[in-house]
């Protein structure tokens, strides 16, 4: 049974939400292979993909995903896409009435997606925008037309919604447009919890349950659902009533829910920024109730109205105010994070990860991650970790600070491309091992003992997979010249006036945690939240929903879920600490 192809189905709901996706899919297509006799790697592509058929009899592999997000989000994507011919259908309606036709001009498309077209009408680029890989024939899939596409683009500056760096092909039923609300302008934005809640009623709810139903039919071993949901605007609200519904219709299947964040939003205001901490409360405690766990991920330093400065990455050097370059680290991380449930050995299904970590009610997790792992080209795991003997490498990924000397109740920790290094010492007979990490002979026992240096008795699962993150156009340049091409660090920097290598993979360590400090923030997060006289200072936003009764038992539930964080010391601690909990 470990071949055994456990599919999932992946709901982005909100912008911010469908840029890590798209960053996360782009990742997924580049590492898929349209070969079958090279397709049995260490990663089960078929969880994600599913393989269909163009009226041309060309095969297709398009992502099992339902996308939402707003009017005007869209820009040059057709919501249908492109990759089935639906001409015929259309053609069969007629109408025999006045007609009255209404011009409007297109988006312009940026370069990189103006070369796409370009692929897809069968045309050649330039030779040194392509890679010497042969091309493979366009009957294994379209979108292996992509696969030689090496060209560097630049598209802070072009970059405007998600769709604008797309580069696989999506299936006719993905898209979702929600018409009620804009995605650009002042009026009919969906910014409130409980406009979000109230949508999944009528067209909305038909629309999302006909798009589940069709993928969901056609999965033989359907082991969950990922849901990556906006967490600071209407969408938690939505999300909240998403995750409900796949709750009651879905039981048993593991729900796995990402609370997406970004670090700054345009156009915002100081009422604004008390929506968005309202959001993130009321959708923190209504998601993590209906998930099998939930984890925000952000690279905002807090989920409140003045967040500290978000983690600095040693080896990055991007933008965190640019959604285009903090989804972008977002997605690679979540690439790692992603992975135990996705492998073709050892595989480890959605409900066990999550058990593993949700255990006595503590539903919510964090995140943190080091982007890329430093490791010196050539050298060994025991090297890189010893490096890091004074800290973990990782930052946080969730706003949530590690625990110091807390209590760790469970954690997931992941290593991805450490490809062509060695995971142990190589040592000549008879030598002293330098450290204890060097007399070790398994990559997962030299992982598992630098963690236990940090904590000694915590539940712990590990997972090691030797393929990289491959990163392909229109990934963002954002990594500093100390890395080579293989996103291992370089013993001599780059002669001055030579470019720096393009990355096109990197290693990457993430780490799922379960603990005490998890406690403290979501302590903080209802201390904030229950200071507010909600009617006072923002009373539209309950004008919509939650009733006010609703609301302060969101918060009560907050409360309570964050003393299921407490270490058995902090029951005896005074009643003053204890309130806070």
């Amino acid at each position: 049974m470990s071949n055994v192809c456990r599919e999932i189905i992946t709901l982005q709901l909100g912008h911010y939400s469908n840029f890590v996706g798209t960053h996360w899919w782009n990742l997924q297509d580049a590492s898929l292979s349209y070969d079958p006799d090279t397709s049995l790697g260490e990663i089960q592509s078929d969880v994600l993909f599913r393989e269909g058929q163009t009226l041309g009899g060309h095969v297709t592999h398009t992502p099992r995903l339902i996308a939402m997000d707003l009017k005007g989000s869209l820009r040059t994507l057709r919501q249908e896409g492109s990759l089935y011919d639906a001409s015929e259908e259309a053609s069969a309606v007629t109408w025999e009435g006045s007609l009255m036709m209404h011009e409007e001009t297109p988006a312009e498309k940026n370069p990189f997606l103006e070369d796409l077209d370009r692929l897809d009408r069968g045309q050649t680029l330039a030779e040194g925008d392509l890679c010497s890989q042969p091309q493979r024939s366009v009957s294994l899939d379209v979108n292996s037309q992509l696969a030689r596409l090496q060209k560097a683009y630049r598209l802070e500056g072009s970059v405007r919604v998600w769709s604008d760096f797309l580069r696989l092909h999506l299936h006719p039923r993905s898209i979702s447009v929600i018409h009620q609300f804009n995605h650009d302008g002042e009026a009919h934005r969906l910014e409130a919890f409980g406009q979000g809640e109230a949508l999944l009623q009528g067209p909305v709810l038909e629309q999302l349950e006909d798009k589940l139903h069709f993928f969901v039919e056609e999965c033989d071993y359907l082991q969950g659902f990922q849901v990556l949901c906006d967490l600071a605007n209407g969408f938690a609200g939505l999300g909240s009533k998403v995750t409900e519904m796949l709750q009651d219709s879905y039981g048993g299947r593991g729900i796995l829910t990402w609370g997406l964040a970004p670090v700054s939003h345009p156009d915002s205001t100081p009422m604004r920024e008390l929506y968005h901490q309202l959001n993130c409360t009321l959708g923190t405690v209504s998601m993590a109730s209906h998930s099998s766990f939930f984890c925000p991920l952000t690279l905002r330093g807090g989920l409140g109205r003045r967040p500290s400065a978000p983690p600095a990455f040693p080896h990055l050097n991007y933008d965190p105010s640019l959604w285009y370059h903090s989804s972008s680290v977002l997605a690679l991380a979540l690439d790692a994070l992603t992975l135990p449930y996705r492998l073709h050995r050892d595989s480890v299904p959605m409900w066990q990860m999550a058990d593993s970590l949700a255990v006595s009610g503590r539903k919510v997790v964090a995140a943190y991650g080091a982007v890329p792992l430093p490791m010196m080209q050539g050298s060994s795991l025991p090297d890189a970790l010893t490096a890091c003997t004074e800290a973990l490498p990782w930052k946080p990924l969730s706003a949530c600070p590690e625990p110091d000397n807390g209590r760790l109740y469970g954690q997931w920790a992941t290593l991805k491309g450490y490809e062509g290094q060695r995971l142990t010492s190589s040592l000549a007979p008879g030598t002293r091992p330098p450290t204890p990490l060097h007399s070790l002979n398994r990559g997962e026992d030299v992982l598992e003992y630098y963690i236990r240096t940090f904590y000694p008795s915590s539940p712990l699962a590990l997972q090691l997979v030797s393929s990289p993150s491959k990163l392909t156009p229109p990934f963002p340049r954002i990594f500093t010249p100390s890395l080579g091409a293989q996103g291992f660090l370089q013993s001599q920097p780059p002669p001055r006036g030579s470019p720096a290598p393009v990355v096109s993979s990197a290693p990457v360590m993430t780490s799922l945690q379960s603990s005490t400090s998890l406690g403290s923030w979501l302590a903080e997060m209802h201390r904030g939240a229950s200071t507010l006289d909600i009617c006072r200072v923002a009373p539209s936003f309950l004008s919509q929903g939650p009733e006010m009764a609703d609301y302060r038992e969101a918060l009560e539930e907050l409360r309570l879920l964050s003393r299921c964080y407490r270490d058995d010391s902090m029951i005896h601690s005074s009643s003053e600490e204890s309130d806070d909990y």
